[in-house]
């Protein structure tokens, strides 16, 4: 009787130290996982409250300055702004899994390769800002919101270029968990803005000028932090200098870049599709305020799941970099379930609130009814939207890129799209029957996602990740190496 009771004790001991060895990693993971996500969270809703600014103050000098500046943000500028995002998320990979494999020197040379493969990509792109008014012209638009749009994409060619040092910037700190310095520069700069853009529109009247040039430094002083941060001793491990190493095995990283380029891209525009589509359906005005409205708060709701996205593709990284392939199934399980977590919250406070929430963007009635049975559907699209891009930002971890961008293209564009049609014109479900097939797409690209990511050899991965760090490693010049 005591020997039983004596191995009860001790068989309880056990599972009470299991448990809280189990309570200790998860607690670690999450911090780890919090360094990257919070300044991430922070810094999409400060860049997505630059653009909100610009608007504001656009909009009180003129109507049409306001629909071309819209036009061009969300067209020209989306598009511009996709490429090279995606370009920079396989920069992402190599950052990640080289920073975990303790190859520091190599991450200095990965973001100028980022840097001269970017920058031909932003000067091959300049003829769309030079021939805007030509182009919306071509797909429509009003002659003087036409003319406008061409004023102000030439304007926006410095924010464009901004993009280069701000996404390859971001990266690299987060591969290292020193990315709080962005929160505190975008802070910084969303006061600047806020200042600048009163002062130069409102108090010396510039109009759209004062505007952009508002804009403008809105985009680059954060960059400009971020440099001096990168190359004045903030990264004394991984950043050593400028090096003629970057123009060497430029081919495999424009692979990469394209490959990963076309992955956000075909996940950019299926959004964009969408408000295309309802474009066209009956009572159009109020589906698309409707529609609008709903897209606006799942896009606010977004910037918490690319913050959980950035820390999957970090953790994902740096534990195949290290050769951990329990590690990096662990963080994926953890961040995987936060996010969830929290998107399950929103879920049920969005199902809850309906149309109501319509009213603190519009007072009209069928709108705010046109909200209201959208709002299952948008509560829906918030759970679903909070781990498809965690799933992508492990795919990025891992180097799945290109897979991915096949997903993408079949889960989108030949499963929701003709659904979405389907449902919308065919079956006159109207915008509902379009969000329905759009939603449908995306459902099915979750469950692919989840399906590869969890049926994942792991430690083929971890091979794959030392094999490919090792294969990309250079040795130094003898005049690089006495500087």
């Amino acid at each position: 009787m005591a020997s039983d009771i004596s191995e009860k004790l001790l068989e309880n001991e056990g599972n009470l130290v299991e448990e809280v060895k189990i309570g200790e990693k998860i607690w670690c993971e999450m911090k780890k996982m919090s360094v990257v996500a919070l300044p991430a969270i922070f810094n999409r809703f400060t860049t997505f409250g630059i653009s909100v600014i610009s608007m504001a103050f656009i909009g009180h000098i003129d109507p049409i300055d306001l629909a071309a500046y819209a036009l061009v943000q969300t067209v020209l500028l989306r598009f511009c702004n996709g490429a090279l995002l995606g370009m920079a998320s396989g920069l992402e990979t190599l950052l990640g899994q080289a920073f975990g494999a303790k190859q520091y020197n190599m991450m200095g040379i990965y973001l100028q390769r980022a840097w001269i493969v970017m920058s031909a990509t932003t000067t091959s792109l300049l003829p769309l800002y030079f021939f805007t008014t030509t182009i919306f012209k071509a797909l429509g638009q009003e002659e003087e919101i036409a003319r406008v749009t061409g004023i102000i994409s030439k304007w926006l060619i410095p924010v464009a270029y901004a993009f280069i040092p701000s996404y390859t910037c971001q990266m690299f700190l987060q591969a290292q968990s020193k990315n709080v310095i962005i929160a505190y520069l975008a802070a910084a700069t969303l006061a600047i803005h806020i200042f600048m853009s009163w002062l130069l529109t409102v108090k010396l009247e510039f109009g759209l000028a004062g505007a952009m040039i508002s804009t403008i430094l809105a985009f680059w002083i954060p960059n400009c932090g971020q440099l001096l941060f990168v190359m004045c001793g903030g990264c004394k491990e991984t950043w050593t200098g400028f090096s003629f190493l970057a123009f060497k095995d430029l081919v495999p990283v424009i692979k990469l870049s394209f490959s990963a380029g076309a992955m956000v891209c075909l996940e950019l525009w299926y959004n964009s599709i969408l408000v295309l589509l309802t474009g066209n359906l009956e009572n159009a005005k109020v589906q698309i305020d409707a529609l609008s409205i709903c897209l606006n708060i799942s896009g606010w709701e977004m910037m918490i799941s690319l913050g959980f996205m950035a820390a999957a593709c970090v953790r994902v990284a740096n534990e195949l970099g290290k050769g951990s392939a329990k590690a990096a199934k662990f963080s994926i399980n953890v961040v995987v379930l936060t996010s969830f977590s929290i998107g399950v919250v929103l879920f049920l406070f969005f199902l809850f609130l309906r149309g109501n929430l319509a009213y603190l963007f519009t007072t009209s009635y069928d709108v705010v009814e046109a909200v209201d049975q959208m709002s299952p559907l948008l509560a829906f699209s918030i759970l679903l939207n909070s781990v498809q891009p965690v799933l992508s930002g492990v795919a990025v971890g891992a180097g799945w890129q290109s897979t991915v961008a096949y997903v993408n293209l079949g889960c989108y564009y030949l499963i929701g799209i003709p659904v979405g049609v389907v449902l919308g014109y065919v079956f006159k479900f109207q915008v509902k029957g379009v969000w329905v097939g759009m939603l449908f797409g995306t459902f099915v690209q979750t469950i692919v996602l989840l399906v590869i990511t969890f049926k994942t050899d792991w430690d083929k991965q971890v091979a794959d990740a030392q094999k490919r760090v090792r294969n990309w490693v250079v040795e130094p010049e003898p005049e690089d190496a006495n500087r």
